[in-house]
């Protein structure tokens, strides 16, 4: 079985709500957080698929088209793979925020279909994000979720920021 680290996208890997960028509608709106493209490789390097799961409602409301959505992550993918981090697949939630899915987190939709497709070792695993909805749906999948950027009581830990998150997961759990 292999081992995975599951990303948030917005607020983990990119900004979001800052001085640059409100909400990341088009490529061009899309910047890596620092630091977070030689995290991922890193996760690489310490044997873990690395997945990227997001809640993309701004599809399902009307704000982004499915096919922009698809640019903004193709684009996001290559910048990744230009800094030797490799993505194994995205999964987003395009449903519109209160639609009651299966796949938007924080149920574990996304994370099971993932785990289920990709032979994935729950117990080696980590969903990492910034929100409780994050948590919440890493815990529903029965991996272990580390918070980053806030506070989270439900977390296992909290983190500054990605890589220090994943400084802790190789050195800590290799």
């Amino acid at each position: 079985m292999n081992k995975a680290v599951f990303l948030d996208r917005d607020g983990v890997i990119n900004e979001v709500k800052t001085s640059r960028v409100k909400f990341v509608n088009k490529p061009r709106d899309f910047h890596f957080l620092p630091g977070v493209k030689e995290a991922v490789a890193k996760l690489h390097e310490c044997g873990y698929d690395i997945f990227v799961v997001t809640n993309q409602g701004g599809v399902g409301l009307g704000y982004m088209t499915e096919s922009m959505l698809k640019e903004i992550h193709r684009h996001m993918v290559e910048e990744f793979e230009k800094a030797g981090a490799y993505i194994k697949e995205v999964k987003a939630c395009t449903h519109k925020p209160h639609e009651d899915c299966e796949c938007r987190k924080p149920k574990p939709g996304m994370l099971n279909t993932l785990i289920e497709k990709h032979n994935i070792d729950r117990r080696q695993s980590f969903m990492i994000g910034d929100r409780e909805v994050d948590i919440e749906a890493g815990y529903a999948a029965q991996v272990t979720s580390l918070m980053v950027g806030n506070e989270s009581s439900q977390a296992k830990f909290s983190f500054k920021d990605l890589p220090e998150a994943v400084k802790w997961i190789c050195e800590e759990k290799n």
